[in-house]
């Protein structure tokens, strides 16, 4: 059956969407490791401009203080807002936090470094508004498609404003996490309405009937992998401090000065490790070619994951491996993802191939 234009439309314009979010994941792990966080230390704009300067000179003497006390402005803000929603011990902790108090020295290479991080971050956002645009005959036809495009949507304008607080807040680590942590819940999103788009049948039968157990096992495994990545930030934010009490210096020192976070992230690893193993050999005994091709390749991703953080721990921090590692670690939650949604599609197909009246 021939595919109707707007669902080619659809698939490709999401799929591009998809794509565009691992580019920014890419590109926000090289501005973690090259210390460029603060390379604007104001938003949306930089330096209080649409274009950022180059030289030091373009800036006034006083350019630190001025930033510095629009943060804390901002965070006053911040404070009072949480506190009249009932979060007072959560505003209290973010505006005593000292990081905010921290001020940035102009860096031309790290202000141009964040500067394209906001650009992409900006191209996203016309990206998933296209999205929503071609989710649009779906919205009677099947309107969960449409309403899922509209949150992703929504999702990154929320995004957007956890940028703007993770700047205000001088990169302050729950802010970060937050921040990672709502990119994979958009990734999940967008993948959802890919999945769900395609109608395509199982094509082959299942060698033996798939396990309805076997979801709750992919559940547990994304599930894990979100919790590995939520630690990684965490690792990610004492190596932060470690790097700048040495000036950013003797990188052999780093994983030494590491604390529980990292052996938890270690310990993690080995976890996920065998737990996909088993997950891997489950599927590949369904006999269901498209689902042993996502098991693969989430072995894949993980042995390079595994890999990157092999060369984070025992060769000094290269800076090249660090947004490697963050990117290999969300593709192998997107890939978990998209097995687990397309095994509960393929678990559908094969009771509706065995029992359709029941199922009808």
């Amino acid at each position: 059956m021939e595919i109707p234009a707007f669902a080619r439309r659809f698939r490709a314009t999401a799929t591009l969407t998809v794509v565009a979010v691992y580019v920014l994941i890419l590109v926000g792990g090289i501005v973690r490791s090259t210390g460029s966080g603060m390379g604007c230390p104001d938003w949306p704009k930089c330096f209080g401009q649409w274009v950022p300067p180059t030289d030091v000179s373009q800036l006034p003497p006083n350019y630190k203080e001025v930033y510095t006390a629009q943060r804390v402005a901002k965070n006053e803000r911040l404070a009072k807002t949480l506190s009249k929603l009932g979060f007072a011990e959560v505003a209290a902790n973010i505006f005593a936090h000292p990081t905010q108090y921290i001020e940035t020295d102009f860096n031309p290479t790290k202000t141009w470094i964040e500067y394209l991080n906001r650009l992409t971050g900006a191209l996203i956002g016309v990206f998933i508004f296209a999205t929503v645009l071609a989710a649009w005959p779906y919205r009677r036809r099947d309107p969960a498609i449409f309403w899922v495009a509209v949150l992703s949507f929504i999702t990154v304008g929320v995004q957007g404003w956890l940028g703007s607080l993770v700047v205000s807040t001088n990169l302050l680590p729950v802010m970060v996490t937050i921040h990672m942590a709502l990119a994979l819940v958009l990734v999940a999103l967008l993948i959802w309405t890919l999945v769900r788009a395609d109608k395509a049948p199982l094509r082959e039968p299942p060698a033996a009937p798939l396990a309805p157990g076997m979801t709750i096992g992919l559940v547990v495994l994304v599930l894990l992998t979100f919790g590995q990545i939520v630690v990684g930030t965490q690792v990610r934010e004492d190596i932060d401090m470690i790097a700048f009490g040495l000036n950013y210096l003797h990188r052999e020192q780093w994983v030494a000065q590491l604390g529980g976070a990292f052996t938890l992230h270690r310990v993690f690893s080995a976890l996920l490790l065998l737990v996909n193993l088993f997950v891997t050999l489950k599927l590949y005994q369904t006999g269901v070619a498209s689902l042993s091709r996502l098991a693969t390749a989430t072995m894949v991703v993980i042995g390079l994951e595994i890999l990157a953080g092999l060369l984070l721990a025992y060769f000094a921090m290269p800076a090249a491996a660090q947004p490697v590692h963050l990117t290999l670690g969300t593709l192998l939650f997107g890939v978990q993802f998209l097995l687990l949604v397309r095994y509960r599609q393929a678990l559908k197909a094969s009771r509706t191939a065995r029992f359709p009246a029941v199922v009808a």
